[in-house]
């Protein structure tokens, strides 16, 4: 009997959902939300950030902007009225800036949860229901274990919106059920490395360099005493300088308070 050799489709073959071919971005069946970064969806299958599957942001520590990548996101279900729930972040986020990014804090909830089993227990209570328009997750290292994050993958596909869980850098060698792993390094002049672990298309080698998005009312430097004296040197004393600083209206005080937390 001869041996039965597998074949390959022929190239205009019709592939279930499910399948792609190993040198092409799987497309089909995926329901995605852009990144507001073309370089970045143009190497996403579907072209966005996928729902209905676990998405990891794997970084070194906190605060390297992360949260800022996700921006044109939360932007957009903001203004969509879509709640976006943030659980156990390792740092609150502050509302003021997020008012300037263009995020309405009232669509955002945070979600606090000391005890590892807590949050593992609230991303699978959060994910049972089709309410909310993204879930942003922090779940300690000894915490990911193989099982727990087949659970999340396994609950994540009934969900409507993206599901993102931030992770530590050595999470980068260990496998993951997750069907999108990238991984984020910080780079100069606010810019951010997205490096491309898994995806359901080819292995691409080179990162993304990405310019994270700058709020409105960005902090400026002032120059040091001798420069600014330089400067205003023989202008009239109305002229020399800025204003004064005043202090902030009372308006202004209530919007220094941060996101509802629970």
């Amino acid at each position: 009997m001869p041996p039965i050799m597998a074949t390959e489709p022929p190239a205009g073959a019709l592939l279930p959902a499910s399948v792609w071919r190993a040198s092409q971005l799987g497309q089909a069946g995926v329901d995605t939300l852009p990144t507001g970064y073309r370089a970045l969806d143009a190497e996403l299958p579907g072209a966005g950030w996928p729902a209905g599957m676990l998405t990891e942001l794997i970084a070194r520590e906190p605060g390297i902007g992360e949260l800022r990548l996700l921006v044109p996101l939360l932007r957009q279900l903001s203004r969509e009225r879509r709640v976006t729930i943030l659980l156990a972040p390792p740092l609150i986020p502050y509302a003021p800036a997020l008012a300037d990014f263009g995020i309405d804090p009232e669509f955002l909830i945070v979600i606090q949860a000391p005890n590892a089993a807590d949050r593992l227990w609230a991303v699978e209570q959060t994910l049972r229901s089709a309410s909310f328009g993204a879930l942003l997750a922090w779940i300690p290292q000894d915490r990911c274990r193989p099982e727990h994050l087949r659970r999340m993958q396994s609950a994540a596909r009934g969900a409507s919106g993206p599901v993102f869980l931030f992770r530590e850098l050595p999470a980068q060698f260990q496998a993951s059920p997750a069907p999108l792993r990238l991984l984020l390094l910080p780079r100069p002049q606010q810019r951010l490395s997205v490096q491309i672990l898994k995806r359901r298309g080819p292995v691409l080698a080179r990162p993304i360099a990405v310019d994270l998005p700058r709020p409105p009312t960005a902090i400026r430097l002032r120059p040091s005493p001798a420069v600014e004296a330089d400067a205003n040197d023989g202008l009239p004393q109305h002229e020399a300088g800025s204003p004064a600083p005043r202090e902030p209206s009372r308006h202004e005080a209530s919007r220094r308070e941060p996101v509802r937390t629970h």
